[in-house]
């Protein structure tokens, strides 16, 4: 073969697919492998279970089985393994990584949605086998999937995976080809790619079989043979020192708007009395796979009754499906069953508010669904819709909605209204469920800040209010609720709305009472410079909000049951 032409597979010379192998670094020094190899020692071969590149109806099988069988060939202690994008490493995976003396990893390509990365399920591989040798095979460009900022210290990139292209790859493995030379200038320093070419070495007409786990078609794939089965996982007591991990895991496992930085977080979790929060490791490592939120929150002023709150449950995307979540959440309900007046079990939080509820459409409601948990929306605590909105100021109209109304006034609260604000709050919380309000507004009060309670007067009695804050105050309710500061440094609050429409002396409508409360909220953050209004966890009144320029910014189901 002439020098420079890539190595091509036997045969093929000609065709319109020229398979082409490129070492794009070993910092392991492992290839060509006969150097590490001896008799006796293990490859494990882990390839990924995917359609065939050039999909016949007549052919059913591993697109990776040419691979093994031309891996066999050279070594006979080939034990290929595939594994699945939706399930990642088991334990079977793990048994043949910790006997084998060296693991190929095979790549085919980005993953699909819903899917798991490769290129993460790569680096679990890479943990499980140490200090063992991992050569990364892929079979698309090593860039394109963020192999090379993964800093795998062994890279080899095919062209595809055709059968062609896996045999010149095997060959290449073992020393019988050379790799092509590597063009891509951004990993030359560090690569110790081989600038010679030569032709695969013919497989042998006697192949000695693989050894594999399962069968080897794709489509008649025994996967749950692969399948991890959800097993117990010790839940530990979160001591709440080191942030970092559960940071990370809360980022990683949420859609972005629900991101927050590491203090603010560090503050809605690390609340003394009243929260406990637990967290599964790794017991090789103690790597934080997993967390659990949970809080206890007063119903009402009498202080005999609580809400237990499983606030949030993630675990880490590449070990779900193995028992983790269903480990921290029983360990949790119980935990909240076992304290003394509570009553009611909710998902979601009132205060902190980390979520109101699950967020819909997230595949935890048939999750949670199978744990006995009702969604039909028909009965409070069943899945009846939560809305978080926002509305720009500027879209609220120029003028206000200030006009008056016979007897109906709107102001900001004083020290005397003190006492009218309580048993008015008391009083609609109860009647409504509204779960720790009570305890918002008397915060507010008992911190000098009852100014930022807004209330609705028709004549001298009381007959709506809401809370008002701004994200850089250091008012309790701002430090309950994240979101508004999140959104931006412009973007003031409102929460916690009681409106006495079951009043027999009320002569206003329920409606044009929330539009004047409102109007009066937004007018107080507008004077406080204000652009923006977060309005938080309302039920209903989704056509109204959006006629006064709201939009939806998240919404959630309500779920709770007594226990």
């Amino acid at each position: 073969m002439l020098p420079g032409h890539p190595a091509t597979a036997p045969g093929l010379r000609g065709g319109s697919h020229r398979p082409q192998v490129a070492l794009l670094r070993d910092h392991q020094a492992c290839i060509p492998l006969t150097k590490i190899l001896g008799d006796g020692d293990i490859v494990v071969l882990l390839t990924p279970v995917v359609t065939p590149p050039q999909p016949d109806a007549g052919n059913t099988s591993d697109p990776f089985e040419p691979f093994g069988r031309a891996m066999a060939a050279r070594h006979p202690w080939i034990r290929h393994v595939p594994y699945t994008s939706r399930i990642g490493m088991t334990s079977t995976h793990v048994g043949f990584i910790k006997r084998a003396k060296i693991v190929v990893f095979v790549i085919s390509g980005p993953p699909k949605k819903g899917q798991l990365s490769q290129v993460e399920i790569g680096q679990m591989a890479q943990v499980i086998g140490d200090q063992r040798p991992q050569i990364i095979v892929t079979c698309q460009d090593a860039h394109d999937l963020g192999l090379i900022e993964a800093n795998f210290p062994t890279i080899v990139q095919l062209s595809g995976y055709l059968p062609s292209d896996l045999q010149v790859a095997a060959a290449v493995l073992f020393g019988d080809a050379a790799p092509a030379p590597n063009t891509n200038t951004t990993t030359s320093t560090t690569s110790t790619t081989a600038t010679a070419t030569a032709t695969a070495t013919a497989t042998p007409t006697t192949t000695p079989a693989t050894t594999t786990t399962t069968t080897t078609t794709t489509t008649g794939l025994d996967v749950q043979s692969l399948m991890i089965e959800p097993k117990f996982w010790a839940s530990e007591n979160w001591d709440g020192h080191n942030v970092a991990p559960v940071h990370e895991l809360w980022n990683q496992c949420l859609p972005k708007q629900f991101h927050l930085e590491k203090f603010p977080l560090q503050s809605l979790l690390r609340r003394d009395g009243y929260a406990m929060h637990f967290v599964v490791r790794l017991p090789e490592n103690n790597e934080v796979v997993g967390f659990c939120a949970t809080y206890t929150t007063f119903v009402d002023r009498e202080g005999e009754r609580l809400i237990g709150s499983l606030a949030m449950i993630i675990v880490k995307p590449a070990y779900r499906r193995r028992g983790i979540g269903l480990s921290l959440y029983e360990h949790a309900y119980r935990q909240l069953k076992r304290i003394r007046g509570v009553d009611r079990i909710q998902l979601g939080s009132t205060f902190p508010r980390l979520l109101s509820g699950i967020p819909t459409a997230f595949a935890s409601e048939s999750w949670f669904k199978r744990r006995g948990w009702h969604m039909d929306g028909q009965a409070p605590g069943r899945g009846q819709d939560i809305c978080d909105w926002i509305l720009k100021i500027d879209d609220w109209p120029s003028g206000g909605l200030s006009a008056a109304s016979a007897g109906l006034t709107f102001r900001q609260g004083t020290f005397d209204d003190f006492n009218l604000i309580a048993d008015f709050v008391e009083k609609e919380s109860a009647r409504k469920d509204y779960t720790g309000w009570y305890d918002q507004y008397m915060n507010l009060a008992n911190d000098g800040r009852i100014s930022d309670i807004i209330l609705g007067l028709e004549k001298s009695e009381i007959i709506a209010s809401a809370l008002i804050y701004t994200p850089n105050e250091a008012s309790s309710l701002a430090q309950d609720l994240p979101w508004a500061r999140t959104i931006g440094s412009d973007v003031g609050g409102v929460a916690c709305i009681c409106i006495a429409d079951g009043n027999p002396a009320m002569t206003i409508s329920k409606d044009t009472v929330m539009v004047r409360l409102l109007d009066a909220c937004v007018t107080v953050l507008r004077e406080q410079g204000m652009k923006r209004v977060f309005l938080d966890a309302v039920k209903g009144g989704y056509e109204g909000f959006q006629s006064m320029g709201f939009q939806k910014w998240a919404m959630y189901r309500d779920l709770w049951h007594s226990i």
